[in-house]
């Protein structure tokens, strides 16, 4: 009784506060109704872009499910002295948004390496397994063979434009390695991360795919140990054992990369000083690989040393879109899943804000006429966004109420992970905690090393030609071939061959219930029109003749009779239908 008492009590202090925190302007109604009027203008004036798109841009924020957007969006509204809540994300802008179903071929919650078959390739697919169908099994060689599918970078590189992999990770991770690489195994990063049986069956790592399946123009990134000889020392790091070349087949791929462009402006470079030395206008081909493995997290990212996601786009985007004939871009903000796979919100909602400003760049360098660009997550983490919190209270910080053991929680928490911590058998008291530091590990429900995925749907937020294709609830893997048709490329080139001659409807009738009757009415109908058509027909003819054989007067006659009898046979089962229907005590009509 106490405890109910206290709770009271607290929602009530809550309610008052939060009324009390609340900005003039919005108490007054009128407030409301005109920004609602306002949208609703601008969702009434526009109109839609139906030409093929030259360009594709395609942002994918791993792990970036619609609880870390939208407390990004507050973080990102805070980081600028606002309360949060109505700040507006530059993804918010795109004007048509769905949902994909992220579900891989054998798992309810998928990874990455499935989802990117998904949405890059058209394909969904089995978990850890990368640019080849279900029919490949992870791990196993010998089912990978015959079983690759492509993705539309490749389909991009085959109409003739350019194309482009930008990440915070290691370019060889789940998401840009499906853009060019088929593997039974995302893990299979160089050949030294790779079985003996897999190489003697004929399969080769991601990393030599990565320079010979499909020739990429723009590759940014981390990666490096990957790519050369076991040993060789990182030119950043050359003490660091773990950072040093991996390779045990002796290759250098970074070299044979620069060898195959010979004759071509191509640069290499692995600092920041390099990569801003690139000039855009002359430059062909660009590899960019700073870090080891997967870059910093944009809070602990050194600017001297790496550009920022931001800066790795615009490049990107300046050197593709010389191609007349258009390019295709991967953005990857690769980081937010790592981060939450830590447990650490504040690094993952860090990232996300990152990703939206690239988002925002590559819109001020391309034209919405001519270029799609979608933001899109391949899964969600199981972070949750709880407490009733003030309006402008920090989305780092802590519920104004407490748990039922009197101990305070966070507003963001995992339902499993790392984070989760029991001091004599309860929770720990975090009230003397600094719950807003980089370093802070949110709590867990279930105690793992690290979170697993959460298999909810995702948001698609398209803008530009066809960018209406991507509004529904559709199977991600949808998202591949509304991007292909959109830019005429991949197999189905109808958008670009002319107006799309609308699809024959076909109707299927529902065969119980109300569903019944409306299609018995639809066949009574096409009966009476039939006989009503005969009989028009009939009277003209004795007009024009005044006389008939026997055979055509009973043909008419014969015709006319049976359509009658046909009906009345109908009508009679209609009647004997809507009796039972009405005497069921289970059916479904509704209730007028």
């Amino acid at each position: 009784m106490e405890w109910t008492r206290v709770t009271i009590t607290s929602l009530f202090l809550l309610v008052a506060l939060g009324f009390s925190i609340a900005k003039v302007e919005e108490e007054d109604p009128e407030y409301w109704r005109r920004q609602a009027r306002e949208n609703l203008q601008q969702v009434l004036d526009r109109k839609l872009n139906a030409n093929v798109a030259k360009n594709i841009i395609f942002f994918l924020g791993d792990g970036m499910g619609l609880t870390t957007y939208t407390a990004a969006r507050i973080l990102k509204g805070q980081l600028q002295n606002r309360t949060g809540e109505e700040t507006v994300m530059t993804m918010d802008t795109f004007p048509h948004v769905g949902l994909a179903k992220t579900y891989s071929v054998d798992f309810q919650i998928p990874d990455s390496a499935a989802t990117a078959t998904a949405y890059l390739c058209g394909v969904k697919t089995n978990l850890n397994t990368i640019g080849v169908s279900a029919a490949a099994r992870n791990g196993v060689c010998k089912t990978q063979k015959g079983n690759e599918v492509t993705s539309i970078l490749k389909w991009a590189k085959d109409a003739g434009k350019s194309v482009g992999i930008v990440t915070t990770t290691r370019v060889q991770h789940a998401t840009p390695a499906t853009a060019y690489a088929h593997s039974a195994s995302r893990k299979w990063y160089s050949d030294a991360d790779m079985p003996d049986a897999a190489k003697k069956d004929g399969c080769t790592d991601i990393s030599s795919q990565l320079i010979k399946n499909v020739d990429i123009d723009v590759i940014i990134g981390g990666g490096r140990k990957y790519m050369t000889p076991r040993g060789t020392k990182d030119p950043e790091y050359p003490a660091d054992f773990t950072s040093r070349g991996r390779r045990r087949d002796g290759r250098d791929l970074i070299k044979e990369w620069q060898s195959l462009k010979l004759g071509k402006v191509a640069h290499y470079v692995w600092n920041k000083t390099d990569f801003d030395a690139v000039e855009p206008e002359t430059t062909d081909y660009l590899m960019a690989l700073f870090e080891p493995s997967d870059l910093r997290f944009e809070v602990e990212r050194d600017p001297s040393m790496d550009p920022s996601i931001i800066e790795t786009t615009e490049k990107a985007i300046r050197i593709l879109q010389k191609n007349p004939k258009g390019f295709f871009l991967l953005v990857e903000g690769g980081r937010i899943d790592q981060a939450h796979h830590d447990g650490r919100a504040y690094m993952a909602l860090h990232e996300a804000v990152a990703f939206d400003a690239a988002i925002a760049k590559a819109l001020e360098l391309t034209k919405a006429q001519e270029t799609l660009t979608i933001v899109t997550a391949d899964h969600s983490q199981p972070l949750t966004f709880n407490g009733f919190p003030f309006r402008g209270q920090s989305i780092l910080g802590k519920s104004p109420l407490w748990g039922t053991d009197m101990l305070p929680y966070t507003i963001l928490m995992y339902g499993n992970g790392p984070g989760h911590k029991l001091v004599a058998g309860k929770r720990p008291d975090i009230r003397n905690t600094t719950t807003k530091s980089k370093d802070y590990v949110q709590f867990s429900a279930a105690p793992m090393k690290s979170t697993s995925h959460s298999g909810e749907d995702v948001a698609v937020l398209a803008r530009g030609p066809m960018a209406h294709l991507f509004s529904g609830v559709q199977e991600q893997n949808y998202i591949a071939h509304a991007m292909g048709y959109a830019a005429c490329v991949g197999a189905d080139l109808r958008h670009c061959q002319g107006p799309v001659e609308p699809p024959v409807a076909y109707s299927t009738f529902p065969t119980d219930g109300v569903g019944s009757a409306r299609a018995s009415a639809a066949v009574l109908s096409s009966l009476l029109s039939l006989l009503l058509v005969l009989t028009l027909q009939r009277r003209k003819k004795r007009k024009r003749t005044f006389c008939a054989t026997d055979s055509e007067a009973f043909g008419a006659v014969g015709a006319k009779h049976f359509l009658l009898v046909a009906l009345e046979q109908r009508m009679q089962e209609e009647r004997a239908t809507c009796t039972g229907l009405s005497s069921s005590a289970d059916h479904n009509l509704p209730q007028l």
